[in-house]
């Protein structure tokens, strides 16, 4: 009992911090000020995304590199839990304007099972892709950072360019929801300046020269 009372007085203290410090995010434009600082936790903005295959909730394998096109991934504590399932859901709500605006696409990544995702995902009428990452080793060559002390898997949303470049490292545990937000105000920017958006028009750059 009183390791568990610890815990919650651990998660206690973390809400409270966050919600005095402003989230741990990174984008294109601050990429040259945070380089430094982003790079010692986990993936940084600029630097190519490490490659990947895992299956998702269907048993289909998910290949990174095989992707071309943008594509956000956030990695994810646990199947099912309270600010997960909100935090799929967000994502859940927004994932066909994401890929028809920005022709771009979503997966999650967290560290139970197949069978685990395919019970979240039925659940939630989940309609993108959830990976099972079970032995924590995509996690891992990303260096997401863990949370309380340690103890608590970390957070943690990027955002690639169809070459699969970081454009994005955003890390906030408490505020789940906002990831979708962040995501998208990120897919927005790089559709602005053409920066591996999948949709706007192909010819637009022939007209900026």
């Amino acid at each position: 009992m009183k390791f568990i009372s610890a815990i919650v007085s651990a998660v206690c203290l973390v809400n409270a911090v966050d919600a005095f410090a402003p989230p741990a995010s990174f984008s294109s434009s601050s990429a040259s000020a945070a380089s430094a600082a982003s790079s010692a936790l986990h993936l940084a903005v600029g630097e190519v995304a490490p490659d990947f295959s895992l299956q998702d909730q269907n048993g289909k394998t998910i290949k990174r590199s095989s992707i071309k096109k943008p594509l956000v991934i956030y990695f994810y504590p646990s199947d099912s839990s309270p600010g997960c399932t909100k935090q799929a859901q967000s994502f859940n709500d927004r994932i066909t304007s994401i890929r028809k605006t920005y022709g771009a696409d979503v997966v999650g990544i967290s560290g139970q099972d197949v069978e685990s995702k395919q019970k979240f995902a039925v659940e939630e009428g989940l309609t993108f892709s959830i990976l099972a990452d079970a032995d924590d080793a995509v996690r891992k060559e990303f260096n997401v950072p863990k949370e309380l002390f340690g103890l608590f898997p970390g957070r943690v949303t990027y955002v690639l360019d169809k070459a699969g470049v970081c454009q994005l490292v955003y890390k906030e545990l408490s505020k789940a929801e906002s990831h979708v937000m962040k995501a998208e105000e990120t897919l927005e920017e790089m559709k602005a300046t053409n920066t591996g958006g999948g949709a706007g028009n192909p010819f637009a750059a022939l007209f900026n020269k």
